[in-house]
């Protein structure tokens, strides 16, 4: 006879348990301690007995239980174990509580240092993981839904802040793309997203071009009174055409004064490439300055902070600030602009030679073989001229004739 609630409620426990059918194989296990649990006893394609565990009553009422019954029914009409599924499930989602968002950004973030990927590179991914923690770290990554990225990357969008958004939802759809190769994620959601936000342009970084301008800047500069291990970076930056993080976290040991070399390991560098940079005997001096404030650190522009790490990313920026040029006029960035415009306006130099020096990064792999020592003189000379022409320019002397354009 099949089972009513008013049948279930006055079952009492026995000193064993016992069993109450209902029907098509769903029945009641009553236990001991009280408890009544729903069982499906059935046979699996190959006619073997099994029992699967729907719920226990009251969570699961009379009713819910017969229609969990059926969809195991149904699932075996199709030739489908509903005692498998039921493992299957299980473990499917003790494998997706454990790969949340957040671990697997952190596995994708250690692949790229394992990869040999920058510092800078990897830095920034950290910091993205962290702005996108709270909404999606502890999520499972397999469950997350296209609509819960945008809520995560919306508020950057609402602050007019376009590029941080663009760049979050790329570094999502980088750990998805990274999950859904590891088996960990069916898909990448970020791929319907695609148009969502609101374009827009790449800022260029600021940088100051005209001569006159730049001789305005290095007296500037000059003048500066601030920390002096900031004051030699900004006096060191215009000559040496590096990226802001290459020189922050140069070292004493790259840098050979007697020779006026400094040699950039690959792991530093953008392009994954060891850079060699000379040193006019301005750079040098600059240098020596360094060394009396520094050289008992491994940095040679170390962190106010702690000397055991380099200088902050936004350590020259904030003196260009405080010398009073806004972000919209020069960036520690700008610098290398700033020699590669004039450089080339000169006329004196090939491009090749100034894009070596800029360590731009030549897709020619066997051109860039060749180009990384073929120009090595002439980025000599171009240094120590680039040098004299920035001491001119900081006179505020007549401005060296750039080539007339053609």
């Amino acid at each position: 006879m099949a089972l009513t609630d008013s049948a279930i409620r006055a079952l009492k426990p026995r000193d064993a348990a016992y069993k109450v059918a209902d029907e098509k194989g769903l029945y009641l296990m009553v236990t001991p301690a009280g408890g009544k649990l729903w069982k499906l006893k059935f046979r699996n394609g190959a006619g073997i007995e099994k029992k699967l565990s729907l719920g226990a009553y009251p969570d699961l009422g009379l009713k819910d239980a017969r229609e969990a019954r059926e969809q195991a029914r149904s699932a075996l009409a199709k030739g489908a174990d509903p005692a498998e599924k039921k493992q299957s499930d299980k473990r499917a989602a003790k494998i997706n509580a454990a790969n949340t968002f957040s671990s697997v950004a952190k596995a994708y973030i250690d692949k790229n240092r394992s990869d040999g990927k920058a510092d800078a590179t990897v830095t920034k991914r950290e910091w993205f993981l962290g702005i996108v923690e709270r909404p999606l770290g502890s999520r499972p990554i397999a469950e997350i839904q296209p609509y819960e990225i945008l809520d995560a990357v919306r508020p950057f969008e609402r602050a007019k802040n376009h590029e941080k958004a663009h760049r979050t939802l790329q570094f999502i759809g980088q750990v998805f793309r990274f999950a859904v190769a590891n088996q960990l994620a069916p898909r990448d959601p970020t791929r319907d997203l695609r148009g969502a936000l609101v374009n827009h342009k790449p800022k260029h970084l600021a940088a100051i071009l005209e001569p006159k301008r730049v001789g305005e800047l290095l007296r500037a500069i000059d003048g500066y009174d601030g920390q002096a291990s900031t004051l030699l970076a900004l006096k060191l930056s215009p000559l040496v055409f590096v990226r802001p993080g290459e020189l922050r976290r140069a070292e004493w040991a790259e840098i050979d004064l007697e020779a006026s070399v400094w040699r950039i390991a690959a792991a530093k560098m953008k392009g994954r490439v060891e850079h060699v940079v000379p040193l006019s005997t301005q750079a040098v001096a600059i240098l020596e300055k360094a060394k009396l404030v520094s050289g008992h650190t491994r940095y040679a522009f170390p962190s106010i902070r702690s000397p055991k790490s380099p200088m902050s990313e936004n350590t020259v920026n904030a003196a260009l600030r405080r010398l009073g040029f806004t972000g919209d006029e020069m960036t520690a960035h700008g610098f290398r602009a700033m020699a590669s415009t004039l450089l080339n306006e000169s006329g004196k130099w090939s491009p090749d030679a100034i894009e070596r020096a800029l360590a731009h990064k030549d897709k020619d792999i066997v051109r860039a073989a060749y180009h990384r020592g073929a120009h090595w003189q002439e980025r000599v000379d171009m240094a120590q001229w680039w040098a004299d022409y920035l001491d001119v320019l900081r006179k505020g002397a007549e401005v060296v004739p750039m080539r007339a354009a053609g």
